[in-house]
């Protein structure tokens, strides 16, 4: 449903320059407030003169002078809004003031894995010299302790402030948490064992949310005990309740490969499964004036209480929001573009928090319904169908292709890989999703009876374990989806430039400007990814990783290359760190070698501890081969030190020195002491060096 003038998206138009606004705050964050206030007042006075002299002024012959005050307004609005909500703006951030002890409220519902518990907390407290000071802010922390298990939200503990900043990635590829918690405005976190925390009292949250959060356990309680496999109870808690802390990676990596991980994140299809139960519960109040009031409200309230109940995640806020605005205009036979109903769920959902723009669910949840919105009339209408049957199984694929297409460049972006059978996927778990969704609602909302319990509990389980079968098998099918995919910030822009052009004139085939916008950004992103390969093909170099008490070095010759490293390649280290590498890199094929073992290929020779890439020679120095003495005939460029490695310190002054993670700060401080010519991988971005053939 494309608009053909803009004012019938209003809504959508102003917006626009409000998420411009929040950009611009996310990037420029300590504005100050005042250098904002005052030329938002300024225009807002003037906008408001001119509708009071309206007539009188006649501005009715200058239309565009309204639209060219309200954009910058709503773009200052925005700006000011962000800065606002941006947390080191307050001066009374526990970062600001030196502390020993903090006093924390666990905001959000604690997550554990393996052995370690993590949540968020609000600091409401700074103790120095037994004195408290009111503070503000939000901290991440992580507890390694059993007894963790037992925190909840709302919960107020007594920390050490042994807080720091979170560290950013040091290396290529690697994923940007630091990036994703300030998305969260969050900046520090602090790691505890046990007994470096006290409980002091609870219930010190949202009354509400603590209520929601313990009937969702309880929920979670009753699907565990009337199902037997772990990971449908898994699958079935993330996928009617959102609760995600027992899936586990591998199932996750099924659904991203067969492109239906949507279906994990409770969204808009399961707040639309709830309106539709609770619309067909209701529908004996039809015909009543007060019983249709009456079915209003219960159906609004009962979806924001599910959508309570699943965390509050964006995607059902947005699907809560748009529902309730739905209902309510058909209850009053009002029609409102669904566009605008979109944006202005958006828009209470910024102004509340606007992080909120930069956050991929948010993003790729609003992005999808756009395209839905927008799009799927244009694919439906590529084929006519008249055979019922047919004709539904093709309205089911023009939304699965809408809702692919549009989120295509945002998934490749963020999630590098792109499902070739996504068609086939999403038309799969139709009917299973569906069974899942109704029996496990009814499963969860009856009380627990024997036999039924137990029966609806067997349908749920062998519905998950159906369409986690066909999924897997999707997954193992030759070229089941495209991985590795690195997209730059400008061929992202151009993707959906190339898409948004092409879908507006197959709908309007008078407007060829457009498909030839859509040809020249084909050619700049085809421009662009050749330039990449021709450059990475002739890439030469050596990249020293900088990984936590571990050895990692990556040697490039083109699009092959040789990883040196101590850890294994299913190692989760190596996954996160150095995996992304390699595939940023574009090193397709490469062998794994561990630091004794020796190599000789055309491009590097490894003997022993010594090493030969092109003009380029290292020698390695560990505990395990020292190196009283480095003989000053020996042409060696770098120096690479791990575990504390005993060197005759007279002799390293005429050698680059590489020290890696292993090493202890009151080593590597030593090394610092005797050379100028140190570079520090410990907490300090890898070192790439280039190479000459």
């Amino acid at each position: 449903m494309i608009a053909t003038h803009k004012g019938e998206i209003t809504i959508v138009v102003l917006l626009l320059p409000f998420m411009a606004g929040i950009g611009l705050g996310l990037n420029y964050p300590g504005t100050g407030a005042v250098a904002l206030i005052i030329p938002l007042l300024a225009l807002s006075l003037l906008f408001i003169a001119l509708n009071i002299g309206y007539a009188k002024l006649g501005i009715y012959k200058k239309s565009w002078l309204g639209g060219l005050l309200i954009a910058p307004i709503l773009l200052l609005a925005g700006w000011l809004v962000t800065v606002q909500h941006y947390q080191l703006n307050n001066t009374d951030h526990f970062s600001k003031t030196s502390a020993k002890y903090l006093v924390v409220h666990i905001n959000s519902e604690p997550k554990v894995k393996g052995d370690i518990v993590r949540f968020t907390a609000d600091v409401v407290q700074t103790i120095q010299k037994g004195k408290a000071t009111s503070a503000s802010g939000t901290l991440l922390i992580a507890i390694k302790d059993e007894l963790a298990t037992n925190l909840f939200y709302g919960e107020e503990l007594l920390i050490p402030a042994s807080y720091s900043p979170v560290e950013p990635p040091y290396n290529p590829g690697e994923f940007n948490y630091k990036r994703y918690l300030a998305n969260k405005n969050v900046y520090h976190q602090v790691f505890l064992y046990p007994r470096q925390y006290h409980i002091i009292k609870a219930g010190q949250g949202n009354p509400v949310i603590a209520y929601a959060l313990q009937t969702r356990q309880n929920l979670v309680k009753k699907l565990k005990a009337n199902m037997q496999d772990t990971t449908a109870i898994a699958v079935a808690s993330t996928l009617i309740l959102g609760y995600k802390a027992d899936l586990s990676n591998d199932v996750l990596q099924a659904y991203s490969k067969t492109g239906t991980i949507h279906i994990l994140s409770v969204s808009g299809g399961h707040v639309a499964i709830i309106f539709v139960l609770l619309g067909w519960a209701l529908s004996f109040r039809k015909g009543r004036s007060k019983g249709k009031v009456i079915k209003v409200l219960v159906i609004i309230v009962l979806i924001w209480s599910y959508a309570l109940l699943t965390g509050f995640s964006p995607a059902v806020n947005r699907a809560a929001l748009m529902i309730s605005m739905v209902i309510c205009g058909q209850a009053f036979v009002r029609y409102i573009n669904s566009l605008n109903l979109l944006a202005f769920s958006a828009f209470v959902l910024l102004l509340y928090d606007p992080f909120l723009l930069m956050d991929v669910g948010f993003q790729l949840s609003y992005l999808a319904v756009a395209g839905l919105i927008v799009f799927q009339p244009i694919v439906y209408e590529w084929v006519e169908f008249k055979n019922r049957a047919a004709n539904y199984l093709w309205t089911a694929c023009s939304v699965s292709i809408s809702a692919q297409v549009i989120t295509f460049p945002l998934s490749a972006f963020y999630f590098h890989q792109f499902p070739l059978y996504f068609l086939i996927s999403n038309l799969l778990i139709i009917v299973p999703a569906a069974v899942i969704m109704y029996t496990g609602l009814l499963l969860l909302v009856l009380p627990q009876i024997p036999y039924l319990s137990q029966w609806l509990g067997h349908i749920l389980e062998h519905s998950i374990l159906l369409m986690n079968k066909a999924l897997a098998y999707i997954e193992q099918a030759p070229y089941a989806s495209i991985s590795k995919i690195w997209l730059t910030h400008a061929e992202h822009l151009l993707l959906y430039i190339i898409i948004i052009g092409l879908f507006y004139f197959i709908y309007d085939k008078k407007k060829t400007w457009l498909l030839k916008t859509s040809l020249i950004a084909t050619l700049l992103f085809c421009i662009s990814i050749s330039y990449k390969k021709f450059n990475s093909d002739e890439a030469r170099s050596i990249t020293f990783l900088s990984l936590r008490k571990h050895t990692g070095i990556v040697f490039k010759n083109g699009g092959s290359g040789v990883v040196l490293t101590d850890l294994s390649d299913t190692d989760k280290t190596y996954q996160y760190t150095i995996q992304p590498g390699l595939d940023s890199m574009r090193v397709i094929n490469y062998k794994v070698i561990h630091l004794a073992d020796n190599i000789r290929l055309p491009y590097l020779i490894k003997q022993q501890n010594l090493l030969q890439f092109f003009d380029k020679r290292v020698l390695l120095l560990n505990q395990t081969a020292p190196a009283q003495s480095i003989p000053r005939q020996l042409d060696i460029d770098y120096l690479y030190i791990s575990g504390n490695a005993f060197i005759d310190t007279g002799t390293v002054n005429d050698h680059t020195l590489i020290v890696d993670g292993s090493n202890s700060d009151k080593y590597i401080d030593k090394l610092k002491n005797i050379t100028v010519h140190c570079k520090i991988l410990k907490r300090n971005k890898s070192i790439i060096i280039a190479s000459k053939p």
